[in-house]
């Protein structure tokens, strides 16, 4: 049994293949494609809503930490001002015990004065 096939129906079949065979491929290359167009957009999205949540976090602690500073200036003017206000209410040990050895001083010689007037009301 002898086959005979034309030259021109062979490559006729073999472009044909061969055209199914491009098509194929380009629609798998197009559906690779477009997959990898979701799974891009879907980290884009990821990494926007990660951007997003560390802006609103560190939004916030430059908030707190704004809040603290102030906090602390609160602090530092009110020690300030105690400091400015200490020497007026506040009276060392030392200097309160040679304030009052003076005036139990003073207090003694004028009871000594009043003694010897007496004394002398006496001897008269």
């Amino acid at each position: 049994m002898k086959v005979t096939v034309e030259f021109w129906y062979l490559v006729g079949l073999l472009l044909g293949f061969l055209g199914v065979v491009f098509t194929f491929g380009k629609l798998l290359l197009g559906e690779i494609e477009k997959r990898l167009d979701q799974r891009f957009e879907t980290i884009d999205k990821a990494n926007k809503d990660s951007s997003t949540h560390w802006d609103e976090r560190f939004s916030a602690l430059l908030e707190q930490n704004r809040r603290e500073a102030e906090g602390w200036k609160t602090i530092e003017k009110d020690f300030l001002r105690f400091q400015a206000e200490l020497p007026l209410q506040y009276v060392r040990r030392d200097d309160y015990v040679r304030n009052q050895t003076v005036i139990e001083a003073k207090i003694d010689s004028i009871a000594l004065k009043i003694e010897n007037v007496q004394l002398k009301g006496l001897q008269q």
